[in-house]
């Protein structure tokens, strides 16, 4: 039980680590490094409602928040099977479509999210815009019958197992004049988009996809929201996509933490456990409360989203310790193992690139920081064209 949790959320917790507990790295990393999917999880998960935790009631979910899809997620990855689609699916996708999707959005997909069936994708990172979603030139422009879509997205993480994607784009009129950022869920085999995998060396069952939208139509209906609000409508996903992306950290640190415990307990040398030596076992303790800092901020960004109230400072703040203290624990882990640190049997060195990815995604480090030094510090602000 963490400090100060339910004990609903406590049976959660256990119930899910039981259910990743049966597959585990060895299921995980084989089916990552086979180029398999981790489908027998995702349904594993799925059948007890664990997906669909955070989904209204009324379309199949547990009517939960994202405190809920938290400890789902960091028990999975806990267990040591990270699931990156977990952070974009219900969290990002669902998040969004159950505040701002049309009645129809809502009936056609959150059900399929909820029980597991349906995966969806969120398409926001450009080549040329970076970190800067101001700055997309993917254009979504009106017609008599609906929408034409073009551009580039990449990084889009999962295309290849979701239905559908939610797609960040400027909009315009018939005459080309801006109408703003809109959102819409595009099919993923809709006539005119193309994908292409991005060749990666991280060990993960999600593949990253370049995607084009070539004239891609596009019904009325399509738009998430309202025309023009679609910074709004994403803003609302991007908490619970740094909550849960640290949540993903967490797990993996105790994950590392977990292994290592072990092998400084059962390796001797000298005539005593390794655990013993206080040159491996203060660094392993120290990565272990940078750890839990972590997991205390992730918390209470999770209940201030879930209160309504403004999770932002504290979701970016969860998102950025969290992938400190996992990539700390994971290093700390690999010392411990000595040369066996990076050996395929011991399931550490994989975990280490997942966990330096999220330094960089969903949100880098830098932007985190530019966004405490604005935003809780009160500091110019340092990075784009005018500063304010």
């Amino acid at each position: 039980m963490f400090y100060g949790e339910s004990a609903e959320l406590t049976l959660l917790r256990d119930s899910v680590a039981s259910v990743a507990g049966e597959f585990g790295p060895e299921y995980f990393l084989s089916a990552a490094r086979t180029g398999r999917k981790t489908d027998e999880l995702w349904s594993a998960l799925a059948k007890p409602g664990f997906l669909g935790v955070s989904i209204p009631e009324e379309y199949g979910g547990g009517g939960g928040g994202i405190t809920e899809l938290t400890a789902v997620v960091e028990e999975t990855a806990a267990a040591g099977c990270p699931l990156v689609l977990l952070m974009v699916s219900p969290a990002i996708c669902g998040t969004v479509l159950a505040r701002y999707g049309s009645p129809a959005q809502r009936e056609t997909w959150l059900p399929g999210i909820a029980d597991g069936t349906v995966k969806m994708a969120f398409a926001i990172t450009e080549p040329d815009a970076g970190s800067n979603s101001h700055a997309i030139s993917t254009t979504a422009t009106r017609g008599s019958d609906g929408w034409t879509l073009r551009g580039t997205k990449y990084y889009i993480s999962g295309v290849d197992e979701a239905a559908a994607i939610l797609v960040v784009a400027a909009t315009k009129d018939e005459s080309g004049q801006p109408l703003g950022t809109s959102l819409f869920v595009v099919p993923v085999d809709a006539p005119g988009l193309q994908r292409s995998m991005i060749t990666m060396e991280i060990v993960a069952p999600e593949k990253q996809f370049t995607l084009h939208f070539d004239d891609v139509l596009l019904p009325a209906e399509a738009v998430v929201g309202k025309v023009g609000g679609g910074f709004r409508s994403v803003f609302e996903g991007l908490n619970p996509e740094r909550i849960t992306g640290a949540a993903i950290e967490t797990g993996i640190g105790r994950y590392a933490l977990r292994q290592a415990v072990r092998y400084g307990l059962e390796r001797s040398v000298w005539g005593a456990p390794i655990g013993t030596h206080q040159g491996l076992s203060h660094p392993l303790a120290s990565a272990k409360i940078e750890l839990e800092l972590a997991r205390l901020m992730m918390w209470k960004a999770a209940g201030q989203h879930d209160a309504g109230t403004d999770a932002s400072e504290a979701s970016n703040m969860a998102k950025y310790s969290a992938a400190e203290a996992a990539l700390r624990c994971v290093d700390q882990a690999i010392q411990m193992h000595g040369g066996n640190g990076l050996a395929s049997e011991y399931a550490l060195a994989p975990y280490w690139g997942l966990a330096r990815l999220m330094r960089i995604a969903p949100v880098s480090r830098e932007m985190v920081l530019n966004h405490v030094a604005q935003h809780s510090l009160g500091l110019p602000r340092s990075y784009g064209g005018a500063r304010s």
